[in-house]
């Protein structure tokens, strides 16, 4: 058994001056702080790695920068599912006793830190070196492909797809700290810049400064009470030409792992933290972990099914695609906003009920996949 005793988000969108440990160092004070721990009771640290800084030590860069001397640290790279798959690690580590508590951290400059071409370069590796990088794609491109075979299957469209921007635009409106704080429409989504057909400029995520941290811990801490019911990964392939069947994917397997692990059904969940990275990816991740049937979560969308005061409120801070994306601290947001709305600290984005959470994270062309449970612990 483990819980999740503090979080600690920064902004998204523009911090200048501010490294990627200066980042990872402010989330990591804001967690400590919401755990009511001291620094020197913080005897194990994971972290996420960074294309800005990338450091072959990082965990013991951001150690010694932090000034804790932990027993046990570790560096993750899982793509986009970084965040979770830190997130179990952890857990398991305080299951079997290793550490008391584990301070999981992540942050980068990406916006302010790095030229958009080294970024596109960084990303671009994620290819096979043989069959897809000398072709020159992009991971937008990659997932433009998926996106294609996806609506040609079960015939969603590209306004479909638009329908996800949007409530993650709508839900970022109440979240001072989100990178894009516009209102926008299905309209302004498909007139937007093609980046990557038929994905256009607002169905992708922005780069982002920010910094993610929350405590992992043996007991409680605090009257905040959240604990890892049961998680579970899968990892089907790593690059896109050697994927399975869309109906294959790493995701069903992932859940279905998971839910056999926390004992619980999807019918049980009462909200849902879900990668975002594309529009597409939001759509097919919420249909694989059974949240909607094939075809169909972008009409659970239009009917409000999603929005925060609906049956199944979803990334309620506004997702990768309006908060913003700064690396692993990006999907590590979506934590944090659960752990906010499960203690009743969300402010105007509270909802009714979060005693059950599903977390889901991808990594690469949907080829990582880390799910989890959250609940409350009383």
């Amino acid at each position: 058994m483990s819980y999740i005793t503090g979080v600690g988000l920064t902004s998204f969108g523009k911090h200048e001056g501010s490294s990627s440990l200066d980042l990872m160092s402010q989330a990591a004070s804001l967690a400590l702080d919401d755990a009511g721990l001291k620094r020197g009771e913080i005897d194990g640290i994971l972290c996420g790695y960074s294309t800005v800084s990338p450091h072959i030590m990082l965990a013991t860069v951001f150690a010694e920068h932090f000034g804790i001397r932990p027993s046990y640290a570790h560096a993750v790279q899982v793509g986009g599912a970084t965040g979770l798959a830190m997130t179990m690690l952890a857990h398991t580590l305080v299951e079997a006793g290793v550490v008391r508590h584990v301070l999981v951290v992540a942050g980068e400059n990406r916006l302010t830190g790095q030229s958009r071409d080294a970024s596109i370069q960084a990303l671009a590796q994620v290819g096979h070196p043989d069959y897809e990088v000398p072709l020159g794609p992009t991971i937008p491109a990659y997932y433009g492909l998926v996106a294609s075979r996806y609506m040609h299957e079960y015939g969603v469209t590209q306004a479909d797809l638009a329908e996800f921007a949007v409530l993650m635009r709508r839900h970022a409106l109440s979240h001072p700290g989100a990178q894009f704080r516009e209102p926008i429409t299905v309209a302004d989504v498909m007139a937007s810049k093609p980046v990557a057909l038929p994905l256009k400029l607002l169905d992708c995520c922005p780069v982002s400064d920010g910094g993610a941290a929350f405590i992992v811990s043996r007991e409680p801490t605090t009257e905040a009470r959240v604990r890892i019911r049961g998680c579970a990964q899968a990892h089907t392939h790593q690059h896109v030409t050697a994927a399975p069947r869309l109906s294959e994917l790493g995701a069903e397997i992932a859940i279905a792992k998971a839910k056999s692990a926390a004992c619980v059904a999807i019918s049980d969940v009462r909200y849902a933290a879900v990668y975002d990275s594309f529009t597409i990816t939001l759509a097919m991740l919420l249909e694989d972990l059974g949240l909607a049937g094939r075809g169909e979560a972008a009409a659970r969308v239009r009917s409000g099914h999603f929005s925060a005061d609906g049956e199944m409120p979803l990334n309620t801070h506004g997702g990768l695609l309006s908060y913003g994306h700064c690396g692993v601290g990006g999907a590590m947001a979506h934590l944090v906003e659960a752990h906010l709305q499960m203690t009743g600290r969300a402010g105007k984005r509270q909802v009714r009920d979060a005693s059950l959470a599903l977390l889901h994270g991808d990594g690469g062309v949907l080829s990582s996949h880390v799910s989890m449970f959250l609940e409350q612990a009383r």
